[in-house]
């Protein structure tokens, strides 16, 4: 089972999804052909879901490069997400249309899993493609319904409504879904652990969210937490989590993460940070392109499929 695995991230999803595209460039891989089952959360839902059906990630590359500003740009009430959302989810929601058309999560060439959050029951929610029978609830689910929903991050963006749920990031439990798709491999898919192989592509690790020392008697979810700060942090804190986990779960032959760490915190809305991260995914792609290309095996890989045997 080979298992690709995108963290969210906001605007940083840029980071993931220009790897991708130098993969793709210099690997030639066709993701939704060589990858048995794809996981995205959040921004990392929209490289996921764009994978799964073959649409052109340099055209998702372009999207945060071009739109990023216009997608992040601020409700006139809402510059803290107190009164209503800090954005509005218009820009989006036209460019998830661009992406995805009325394409449902019965019409992907592989296995999509898109992490949600149901904050009117409390409970996970996770949107699947119909690769088992038992699958029904999304089957007619449109794509871009379950990525809106996986990036309504709170208080960035409003909760999206998908069949009656009132649906948020996925980011709240699964930032780095690789967790997620372990179990669902070995769970739901009958996988063993032994036969699994995980790419996993992060968006950052942040550090020093809040300075150490005594906290001020001022310390309120708009003064001492500062609201979008913790948001940031838990999602962070959610993706250290995740990849310490499957670390322990998976053998260091089976398990390859990439992903950079900053001393400063890192948000999801940074407009600024575009260039830089695509400049540093461009350097850890070429630093770990040996790496890359052992671990999934590509000339083997291109070899079985030469030889009609199977991969």
């Amino acid at each position: 089972m080979r298992i690709l695995t995108i963290d969210g991230g906001g605007i940083r999803g840029v980071y993931p999804a220009h790897i991708i595209h130098r993969i793709k460039e210099e690997l030639g891989i066709n993701f939704s052909e060589y990858f048995d089952l794809i996981v995205g959360t959040s921004t990392g839902s929209i490289i996921a879901a764009a994978l799964s059906i073959d649409y052109p990630i340099s055209k998702i590359v372009k999207l945060y490069k071009e739109k990023g500003e216009e997608i992040f740009r601020k409700n006139k009430f809402g510059a803290f997400g107190f009164l209503t959302a800090k954005y509005n989810n218009h820009t989006l929601i036209k460019e998830l249309k661009v992406a995805f058309g009325d394409k449902t999560l019965s019409n992907t060439s592989t296995r999509l899993m898109i992490p949600a959050t149901d904050i009117g029951n409390g409970q996970v929610y996770v949107f699947k493609s119909s690769y088992l029978d038992e699958f029904v609830r999304d089957k007619n689910t449109k794509i871009l319904d379950a990525v809106l929903a996986s990036c309504s991050a709170p208080a960035f963006f409003k909760p999206h409504i998908v069949k009656e749920y009132l649906l948020a990031d996925g980011g709240l439990w699964a930032n780095n879904p690789s967790l997620a798709a372990l179990i669902e491999t070995a769970g739901k898919l009958n996988g063993s652990l032994q036969d699994i192989k995980m790419l996993s592509i992060g968006t950052g690790i942040g550090n020093r969210y809040y300075n150490a020392g005594k906290p001020n008697r001022l310390w309120g979810l708009a003064t001492g937490w500062r609201g979008k700060k913790l948001i940031d942090m838990i999602l962070n804190l959610q993706s250290k989590s995740a990849q310490n986990m499957v670390g322990l779960m998976l053998n260091q032959d089976q398990y390859l993460r990439i992903n950079f760490e900053k001393e400063k915190p890192l948000s999801l809305d940074d407009i600024q940070s575009v260039s830089d991260l695509i400049s540093l995914a461009d350097h850890d792609f070429t630093y770990n392109f040996s790496k890359i290309k052992d671990f999934l095996e590509i000339s083997k890989h291109k070899i079985m499929r030469k030889n009609g045997l199977p991969n």
